[in-house]
């Protein structure tokens, strides 16, 4: 698979990485054998980053990650994140204090089952915690050689452009997808102006832009997209209706809509890297295909006016998760 480069720093990662948080929380029953097996093939497929984060699971899905790549650490590229406070196994907030940030990166190293985190994310961002106090402690963890680079997930314009006048800031990971534009008009012209690369998270729609999305009561109990408001009542008709398109072009192109949504990021920008999550490798086989999708500029354009922000109905969370994304 093709390789991009993310920051200037000389980070390079395969064109399409792999999230595994869904192989541990929020999408179904877990499956480590399968979980494990996709991550594998991942590998023949030439994918070489892999995405978790110590709040997956939580720990959990660090742990099933370490396991997947033990004896295979050479040439992959671990991303983790730190940056919430978990109590009794659930998450209480965020907790960006410079002491927790040492502690949450050495129990990452010892879940992983490795001496160093390719990519380290500030998960959220605390807002009583400086952004110099938070970067400065990153910065000290790649001088110890336990960390290669940095990066933020969900940060605003100013609090990246802070962070990255202390150490260079190689990715942002933020939600961004066909129908997810919120970081077009001002973080994406601050992250190329920097030279810093995008990691789209979620660049499926949660499920969303497959074709195959159920209305929110039709997953089971436990399925974040129960209560994702985007799949209730009018939010979901009207949804459906704006994704038309995708499953029209794919339809004219033999793909799928799941990789013509993956086609449409990979032509956003030699800058920009997705991380689909899935714990099959009938999914995985399918994401990694789109890596070779040609999109004309015109089928481009369809795209975007069909999903246009205003033709998307619901926002992407509910107000307590909003209230953790800085923008």
């Amino acid at each position: 698979m093709q390789r991009r480069r993310l920051g200037r720093e000389g980070l390079e990662v395969s064109a399409l990485g792999l999230g595994c948080m869904g192989m541990s929380q929020s999408y179904g029953e877990a499956d480590e054998s399968e979980s494990i097996a996709t991550i594998h093939r991942a590998i023949e497929l030439g994918v070489t980053f892999f995405d978790t984060a110590e709040v997956y699971g939580p720990y959990t899905n660090e742990e099933l990650l370490g396991r997947a790549l033990k004896g295979k650490r050479d040439g992959v590229i671990i991303a983790t994140k730190f940056g919430f406070n978990i109590v009794d196994g659930r998450s209480k907030g965020v907790n960006s204090r410079p002491e927790h940030i040492r502690e949450v990166a050495e129990n990452s190293l010892r879940r992983l089952q490795t001496d160093y985190i390719d990519l380290f994310y500030q998960h959220r961002v605390d807002p009583s915690v400086p952004i110099e106090d938070v970067v400065g402690t990153m910065a000290e963890l790649v001088r110890e050689g336990k960390v290669r680079f940095l990066g933020l997930s969900e940060a605003g314009e100013k609090t990246i452009r802070r962070a990255h006048a202390v150490h260079p800031i190689s990715a942002l990971q933020s939600e961004y997808s066909l129908w997810e534009r919120n970081l077009e008009p001002e973080i994406i012209p601050a992250l190329r102006e920097l030279g810093i690369g995008l990691v789209p998270f979620s660049p499926l729609g949660r499920g969303f832009l497959t074709g195959t999305a159920k209305r929110a009561e039709e997953y089971d109990e436990g399925d974040y997209r129960r209560g994702d408001p985007r799949f209730q009542g009018e939010n979901f008709d009207a949804n459906m209706r704006a994704a038309d398109v995708v499953r029209e072009i794919a339809g004219e192109k033999g793909a799928t809509p799941a990789q013509i949504a993956l086609a449409w990021l990979l032509h956003k920008g030699e800058d920009i890297v997705p991380i689909p999550g899935t714990k099959r490798r009938k999914y995985l086989e399918e994401n990694v295909e789109a890596a070779r999708l040609s999109l004309s500029p015109s089928e481009v354009e369809q795209l975007d006016a069909a999903l246009a922000p205003e033709k998307v109905a619901g926002p992407r969370y509910n107000e307590r998760m909003m209230a953790l994304i800085e923008r």
